[in-house]
């Protein structure tokens, strides 16, 4: 069972070693912020950092990533806090957000190895596709985000997260059936959690 260190947490796999960790990540630990783009390297939605570096996790397995440290999305700044994130908010470089989680690792890696990119700099560690075409702010943000790692700007925090994840599944019942359509009836609902 491959083991490494995902979030800061210790983790084994009991999958296939030639699982690759998006389908680990996702489905097996329910870290769904990496996405499954399109699963052979090109898009880098699925990003995440392996000790420190950027990579595309549609191309990696967990028997190459055993042993290693791997940080995700979720775990990059579970309050929005990370220079990046808080300038792709205030910059309004994200659209529809599908491809943000990918290009908020691969930035926070750069921004990481060298906190004053140029625009030649982004746009080499920075590969990711984005179908609504954010590129020109994108590159503001990632500099703005730099800045911020240098101390030489703040940026008004974005809010933080409503609820905390942890406590989703207890404040939030899940789905029923509306009263009137099986709602009474208790073996209609798809699933019952009371807080």
């Amino acid at each position: 069972m491959p083991a490494m260190t995902v979030n800061g947490r210790p983790v084994q796999f009991d999958m296939d070693p030639e699982t690759p960790l998006l389908h680990a990540l996702r489905d097996a630990s329910n870290l769904t912020g990496t996405k499954y783009g399109c699963g052979v390297g090109d898009c880098g939605a699925c990003m995440v950092l392996v000790d420190g570096e950027a990579l595309r996790s549609c191309l990696v397995t967990i028997a190459e990533a055993e042993g290693r440290f791997v940080t995700t999305i979720e775990g990059l700044s579970p309050d929005r806090s990370h220079p990046v994130q808080q300038a792709l908010v205030a910059e309004q470089a994200i659209q529809c957000g599908f491809c943000t989680p990918g290009i908020a690792i691969a930035a926070a890696a750069l921004i990481r190895r060298n906190p004053d990119p140029s625009e030649q700099d982004i746009r080499e560690a920075v590969p990711n596709l984005c179908r609504c075409g954010v590129y020109p702010r994108l590159v503001e943000a990632i500099q703005r985000a730099g800045r911020v790692t240098r101390r030489r700007e703040t940026i008004s925090a974005a809010p933080v997260p409503g609820i905390d994840p942890a406590d989703a599944a207890q404040s939030v019942p899940a789905m029923r059936g509306p009263e009137g359509m099986g709602g009474d009836d208790p073996s209609s609902a798809t699933e019952t959690s009371e807080p």
